[in-house]
């Protein structure tokens, strides 16, 4: 069955992509996790991987030339397989469409009650598949680490008609919560994975096309369970929702039919979260969102109702009139317990990242104090005619940038069986979110000013802290910063974040006696420690690029030159 490739979504606010490269040609054998071309949007330039297999028959749009976002720019399939079904589908739908209406009335009676039906439905529609009716909706790659997705919420129902640029789902990564767009219009026919539970990258998620369409055959092909198990859970959650409002009059279950209500809720997909994490109803938490939506701040400020409290404390009032002796009560406090909280997709990929660094690069540390007085004066100048808020740690990215563009061998990946120096400067700032941790990146820091460092960190920091980043923002970056000084910390080593070879761990600012010329004087010092890949960087190269860093924070009309 051939597949159709579309020009992706690939920022919030890009309407076309122009191919500024193609990898493949006609013809060429592909795999789900090749790049197919590289298309340039407004933010960047990205590649766009196909997600599966076969051989390259069709390509729509020739390299420089511009698609809208949901046209067709290749189709993947079978060596001779007939695409142009896929092309010619919008022509051919309204005839499409009359032979499936007529055999939808007899086919849904049929698939409830006969269960022996299956051999011969596979045989009887094989051309389904083929004629464009339905379109596979896979895990996205949302991330250059991602390799599963968990499925926070969906946002749509199978049976609702769904436009080409909906949110059918949000998705939760390693990185942040984001939205998946079908490209198509048509109806959700099938749903293969419930909310809250995590698919592979590539997985059948969800199946969009015509009404009666059969997903029997997309899901054979793709090795997936047939249509009818699939289907069983919808029939089963027909009953359930009916028996939910008949023990409604009873006072145990009155909550139930708030809950049936979650279609309704308005809140976001991180307050959802929060809500499940914390055991929060979201049904008691007022909205300060939108039209009563919920958002983050609203889970956090919620503090439950008394009468729960109220409740439980009544049996051990009616104890202590049997034994007065209330003494006993502050050794409930000491029972023991814990608590387990489920992984999120970001701190998988945290754990199993760094740990592959810390056992298989071979870290060394190096540290160096630096003299920040004259830091501290020409930030105060600065600040005085920037036009945004100059930090430290703007200042530190900077000087960073600039030690990298002398001493290129710090800029650079082990890639196995031979190492990449990179031509360009990206630098990556650590940043704690509540999930963990998400590494922004300033792009070509070396040729920003530092106004423009200072505000380009600003925006991404208030983006990696709401998950508003998108893949662009958080990927490319060739060193890394990790700064805890705000923290009061006073020194600390960091683990590698790859593909860099090094990170900078900065601590706090702190007034120091020391001695200069015979006498004690008060320096503002700052500790920095950069753990490196020996593979990569060796101690003589570390301590020069640390000699530079040192000069350029110490002076820092330095940078200028």
């Amino acid at each position: 069955m051939a597949e159709a490739i579309r020009m992706p979504l690939l920022s919030d606010t890009m309407k076309e992509g122009v191919i500024a490269a193609w990898h493949k040609k006609v013809g060429d054998t592909i795999k789900s996790d090749d790049v197919l071309a590289d298309v340039e949007t407004d933010k960047a330039t990205m590649e766009v991987t196909p997600y599966v297999d076969g051989t390259l028959l069709y390509i729509g749009v020739e390299q420089g030339k511009a698609a809208k976002v949901n046209d067709i720019i290749a189709i993947i399939g079978k060596p001779g397989e007939d695409y142009k079904s896929l092309l010619d589908a919008p022509a051919s739908a309204p005839a499409a469409e009359a032979q499936p209406q007529e055999q939808a009335a007899p086919a849904q009676p049929a698939t409830a009650p006969v269960a022996e039906t299956p051999a011969p439905a596979p045989a009887a529609q094989p051309q389904q598949p083929l004629s464009g009716d339905a379109t596979v909706i896979r895990m996205p790659l949302l991330s250059d680490t991602m390799t599963e997705g968990k499925i926070v919420a969906w946002n749509k129902k199978v049976g609702d008609i769904v436009k080409s640029d909906d949110s059918i789902a949000d998705v939760e990564t390693d990185k942040a919560t984001m939205e998946v767009v079908p490209y198509v219009d048509g109806t959700l026919l099938y749903v293969g994975i419930p909310a809250g539970q995590a698919a592979k990258v590539n997985e059948i998620i969800a199946i969009i096309g015509k009404p009666g369409t059969d997903v029997a055959p997309y899901l054979a092909q793709d090795g997936a369970a047939t249509a009818q198990p699939a289907a069983a859970p919808q029939q089963e959650a027909a009953p359930a929702a009916t028996a939910t409002p008949a023990p409604a009059t009873t006072p145990a279950t009155t909550e139930q039919p708030a809950a049936s209500s979650d279609e309704r809720l308005k809140a976001s997909p991180l307050a959802k979260k929060l809500a499940e994490a914390k055991g929060v109803d979201l049904h008691l938490v007022k909205g300060s969102g939108d039209n009563g939506r919920i958002v983050k701040r609203d889970v956090d400020n919620y503090q439950p109702a008394a009468q729960p409290a109220v409740a439980s404390v009544q049996p051990a009032a009616t104890g202590a009139a049997k034994a007065p002796a209330t003494v006993a009560q502050p050794v409930v406090t000491g029972q023991e317990g814990h608590v387990d909280h489920p992984l999120s997709q970001m701190r998988k990929v945290i754990a199993r990242r760094l740990a592959e660094s810390k056992f298989t690069a071979p870290h060394f540390y190096l540290r160096m104090t630096i003299t920040m007085d004259n830091a501290i004066a020409a930030r105060k100048a600065i600040n005085e005619v920037s036009p945004v808020k100059v930090s430290f740690n703007d200042l530190i990215i900077k000087a960073v940038a600039m030690t990298l563009r002398k001493h290129p061998e710090v800029n650079s990946s082990w890639m196995g069986d031979f190492i990449r120096e990179n031509q360009h400067i990206h630098v990556g700032t650590a940043v704690a979110v509540d999930e963990g941790l998400i590494v922004p990146v300033i792009k070509f820091a070396d040729q920003k000013s530092l106004s423009q460092i200072a505000q380009e960190a600003g925006s991404l920091i208030d983006k990696a802290r709401n998950k508003k980043l998108q893949p662009q923002e958080f990927t490319g970056n060739t060193f890394t910063i990790s700064n805890l000084g705000m923290m009061d910390i006073d020194e600390f080593t960091a683990i590698i974040n790859p593909p860099d070879s090094c990170i900078l761990a900065i601590g706090k600012i702190e007034a120091t006696p020391v001695v200069e010329n015979n006498q004690v004087v008060i320096r503002q010092l700052l500790k920095l420690t950069m753990s490196c890949d020996h593979r990569v960087v060796d101690g003589a190269v570390g301590a020069r690029f640390m000699q530079t860093l040192k000069a350029h924070l110490e002076n820092p009309v330095t940078m200028l030159v």
